[in-house]
């Protein structure tokens, strides 16, 4: 049997619950002002963004873009040839001719 997913308010329960159990044992919760918590020594973190090297020529590649386009294209299916029978007047199969 499969366990049913919580719902939220089951899950918002639990987390004010578990809220309650810290705040119990003493724990102490610290109002912080909006993005202090992105801040390092009061600046914010900027070693990961990657704006620090010079803007990069790009090669044109629409040649490229316009060929595998063209791939996506659906081709023209060419008919194969069947294989026809010519039966004569009582029936019987005479002889055998592809047609396109």
């Amino acid at each position: 049997m499969i366990k049913p997913k919580p719902t939220k308010t089951e899950t918002r329960d639990e987390i004010a619950l578990q809220v309650e159990e810290f705040l119990q044992r003493q724990g102490k919760i610290e109002q912080v002002k909006m993005g202090d918590s992105g801040l390092v020594d009061g600046k914010y973190h900027t070693n990961h963004i990657g704006f620090n090297e010079p803007k990069q020529t790009r090669t044109p590649l629409n040649h490229v873009v316009a060929e595998i386009q063209n791939r996506k294209k659906p081709q023209k299916m060419k008919k194969r040839p069947t294989k026809k029978v010519i039966y004569d007047d009582f029936g019987e199969p005479i002889r055998w001719y592809w047609e396109e």
